[in-house]
């Protein structure tokens, strides 16, 4: 799988105190109609049962300069939970309370309609009830176990 491109999203849930976050690319887009996505969060996770518990969660999709905000969701650097959101980066909410990522491409503020279990990850589905996103911007992408610039390359 790591022959597919993808773009990568910060998945975010919890208020303040108790929030918790991941770096992924498995997120796609549903339907249009009414507006939902998905998203596949390993169960283990800390941010797998804050999206159950909160029955809410965000997906920010990052700019290339939110690189070093991927790898610190990504748990390489060893933080966790509330521990990721401390930094430079603004974070807001939406209407479900949860993290939204001040100056991502795009924010989709999604209440959890229904989750499906599969080996060891849930597959959230989320219908989107609020968001924003700015004009202008480049993505970042993961490619091959690196993050990519398609301006670059």
């Amino acid at each position: 799988m790591r022959h597919q491109a993808g773009a990568v999203t910060i998945i975010a849930a919890g208020r303040p105190g108790v929030r918790a976050g991941l770096t992924a690319t498995a997120f796609s887009s549903l339907s249009d109609s009414p507006p939902t996505v998905l998203v596949c969060v390993q169960r283990r996770s800390g941010t797998h049962g804050v999206i159950v518990a909160s029955k809410a969660f965000t997906v920010n999709i990052l700019a290339r300069e939110h690189q070093s905000l991927a790898e610190r969701f990504s748990g390489k650097a060893g933080l966790s939970g509330e521990q990721r959101f401390l930094g430079d980066d603004v974070w807001d909410v939406l209407q479900t309370g949860s993290p939204v990522l001040a100056g991502a491409l795009a924010s989709l503020d999604c209440e959890l309609l229904d989750e499906h279990q599969f080996a060891t990850h849930s597959i959230f589905i989320g219908r989107v009830i609020d968001g924003r996103f700015r004009s202008e911007g480049e993505p970042l992408l993961y490619f091959r176990n690196d993050y990519w610039d398609i301006g670059a390359r």
